[in-house]
């Protein structure tokens, strides 16, 4: 159970409070120190799939703590960024990639009881709207400049879309199994 891709995976758990902390500290580096912990926990998400997969060592814990991880990671994220921005785009982007999360969730739980979790496994589309939603939230997260704001809304822009796009990819791929009678 315990190896490098699982260990990564929990060191990421980990670094979701630490992430918190730094994120509400009153000093000037808060917001950098709080982007490159979120930057790392994001990094360690790439990191242990590739591990994984390059030293044969997945696991059935692995593969239950790694959606966990990322969706308590970014819906932490998103749900401090929309209390922060208190504007209604950052709130609404954060209800639909959120409540994408735990609907694609039950419906892969579903298919996996119906034995059609390939079916509705993660898709090149997915990745994109990870790739997105992480740099759009580092970007919202630091704050360096005006211009990155505004590259990180319409990078979170991006991933709602994205996000809305594979959800219905997803329904696609189970329609059958959801219109049976």
């Amino acid at each position: 159970m315990w190896n490098i891709p699982n260990a990564l995976t929990t060191f990421r758990l980990l670094l979701i409070p630490v992430f918190a902390v730094l994120f509400y500290l009153p000093y000037s580096w808060a917001f950098f120190a709080a982007a490159f912990i979120f930057w790392l926990a994001s990094v360690t998400d790439i990191l242990d799939g590739y591990l994984a997969r390059k030293l044969e060592q997945s696991t059935p814990f692995g593969a239950f703590l790694d959606p966990v991880a990322d969706k308590v990671m970014v819906s932490v994220a998103l749900v401090m960024l929309a209390t922060y921005y208190q504007n209604h785009f950052v709130t609404v982007a954060a209800i639909i990639i959120i409540s994408r999360e735990i609907v694609i969730s039950a419906l892969r739980e579903w298919m996996a009881e119906l034995g059609k979790r390939d079916d509705v496994a993660v898709s090149s589309l997915g990745k994109f709207k990870t790739a997105a939603q992480m740099l759009a939230i580092i970007g919202l997260i630091w704050q360096y400049a005006p211009w990155m704001i505004n590259i990180s809304y319409a990078l979170l822009a991006i991933a709602t879309l994205l996000t809305v796009t594979s959800m219905l990819a997803y329904f696609y791929a189970a329609k059958s199994q959801l219109t049976k009678s």
